[in-house]
């Protein structure tokens, strides 16, 4: 068993295995299709030493980042709760042309446009050079296309752009060194500056089965206090903490530098005993959770199985990496599905990895109007129940897997 990535002790316990699997964004073109794949081990384990909740392998980086599928302005979702966090940081930081705000893996600038159009500085970092174009060209944010960790904060801050505010948007999960992630954002922000840094929250994955956030990409499932125990290890204080509903359930954890001696809220005082009362730091928690995922996958591929004997087409939505977790582990490919619809652009004409489902525009339910469509996407189910309001009209209907299986 290999050592833990936050505190580096030998004390790790596999509580999931979903055996060897494609990289989840990795879509593949017409021409790959019928080239072997490169997968992976994918499994989760528990550290019982500092009860960090991760991978026990990690891809290189810059197999998973240097390009990427993902552009955040595609979901309405994000753009409007980047939008919200962005004014309410402009307000309580009092913000001005003079300050800095910078984001951690900044995609396509669907949260600094806020800040930049509100006539905020700005600078994203961003390692995917095809989506940092778009930040640039389109929305007209400056973008320095790198790895983020200790080295670029370091030149950052002696080239004097110490940071008012930091966002790091579902990032910190996708970082093997969580260590020089935290020793950068001590060494980047200025002594009265915020750090904000959103996660998918552990007690949501554990309550609701979200099994399908796992892949190769998402090497951390974070609780409140892991992430207490990591950045108090750089002089860092969680001083502020917020339960949301976005992605299926997150944190958003507001730091700062330990010496601007911000004490911890009340928020995050009850957070951290609410933990201590389920168990977070122990491994009965978590020994039960892959008979979970097990019994979840009969539910669906028993009923997917029936309505396939009933003659129902079946499509999917979303060409996601969490749909990719779940069709490869379930075993649901071309056999059950006839394709998965998407929004974006960028994914439509590939091929979903190890299923090799086309991946086509929304508008294809409308052209085809299958019988059901299984929702990858389920975090944005509200979302896209709206926007393809005229396909349920006609009949069709969605089958949603998580948190529970129910069609709709």
């Amino acid at each position: 068993m290999p050592t833990c990535f936050g505190c580096q002790s030998n004390s790790l316990r596999v509580f999931l295995n979903l055996g060897k699997t494609p990289l989840a964004n990795s879509l593949l073109n017409a021409d790959q299709l019928g080239k072997p794949e490169p997968v992976f081990p994918l499994a989760v384990a528990f550290c019982s030493d500092c009860a960090l909740v991760q991978l026990t392998e990690s891809v290189p980086p810059a197999q998973l980042f240097s390009e990427y599928l993902y552009f955040s302005s595609f979901s309405d979702t994000m753009v409007d709760h980047a939008k919200a966090i962005a004014e309410r940081m402009i307000a309580a930081s009092k913000l001005n042309s003079k300050s800095l705000v910078v984001e951690i893996a900044s995609n396509d600038g669907y949260l600094l446009q806020w800040y930049h159009k509100a006539g905020v500085p700005v600078l994203g970092i961003e390692p995917a050079a095809n989506i940092a174009k778009v930040a640039e060209e389109k929305r007209g944010i400056r973008t320095r296309v790198e790895f983020f960790g200790l080295p670029l904060a370091a030149r950052l801050s002696a080239n004097g752009e110490r940071a008012d505010v930091i966002h790091a948007n579902n990032v910190l999960a996708h970082v093997p060194d969580t260590n020089g992630f935290a020793k950068g954002i001590a060494a980047l922000l200025k002594p009265d500056g915020v750090a904000v840094i959103e996660a998918p929250y552990l007690k949501d994955f554990m309550d609701h089965v979200e099994f399908d956030t796992v892949y190769h990409e998402h090497m951390f499932y974070f609780s409140l206090t892991a992430l207490n125990t990591l950045f108090s290890r750089h002089a860092l204080v969680i001083h502020d903490a917020e339960r949301l509903p976005i992605h299926g359930g997150s944190l958003r954890l507001f730091i700062s530098l330990a010496a601007a001696k911000r004490e911890p809220s009340a928020a995050v005082i009850r957070l951290l005993a609410e933990e201590r009362a389920w168990g977070a730091a122990t491994w009965d928690a978590y020994r039960d959770f892959g008979a979970r995922v097990d019994a979840l996958k009969t539910s669906l591929c028993t009923l997917l199985k029936k309505l396939k004997c009933e003659n129902k087409r079946i499509a999917a939505y979303g060409a996601s990496a969490k749909g990719s977790t779940l069709l490869n582990y379930f075993g649901v490919g071309r056999e059950t599905l006839d394709f998965v619809a998407d929004r974006s652009t960028v994914k439509q004409g590939r091929y979903t990895p190890g299923t090799h489902l086309p991946i086509v525009p929304p508008e294809k339910l409308l052209e085809e109007q299958p019988d059901y469509v299984l929702l990858l996407t389920w975090n944005f189910a509200d979302e896209i129940l709206k926007q393809q309001d005229e396909y349920r009209k006609r009949g069709g209907r969605f089958i949603v897997p998580i948190p529970f299986l129910q069609v709709v």
